[in-house]
């Protein structure tokens, strides 16, 4: 797939995951329009930068370095993918991910 076909494709996953954001946070967050030119990420919701991938071939290095270099200090870059038929999935730092959990831990019951 390639051109507009895949444009259309990448738009289309971008606002599918802004809907889910906005479902589950009750936010008003859209997609940044004419983002691939200049070189930003497709979301920003706070200090998250997200970039959307709708492909069946994975390159999740190469996507991470892509909203990396869009991040300005004390932004956290996030992949949010998925392959056809399967769920949405994220890639976030490690770090960040256990701050969110050290946050939430409160309402959580842990499991040994």
């Amino acid at each position: 797939m390639g051109g507009k076909a895949s444009r259309n494709k990448g738009a289309a996953a971008e606002l599918e995951v802004a809907k889910i954001i906005n479902e589950a946070l009750g936010t008003d967050i859209h997609r940044n329009l004419g983002q691939a030119r200049d070189g930003e990420d497709d979301i920003t919701l706070g200090k998250y930068r997200w970039e959307i991938k709708r492909r069946e071939t994975l390159a999740i290095p190469s996507w991470c370095r892509q909203v990396e270099a869009c991040c300005k200090k004390g932004e956290v870059p996030i992949v949010c993918y998925r392959a056809s038929r399967q769920p949405w999935r994220v890639v976030i730092p490690l770090d960040e991910l256990l701050l969110l959990i050290k946050h939430a831990q409160k309402d959580i019951e842990f499991r040994y």
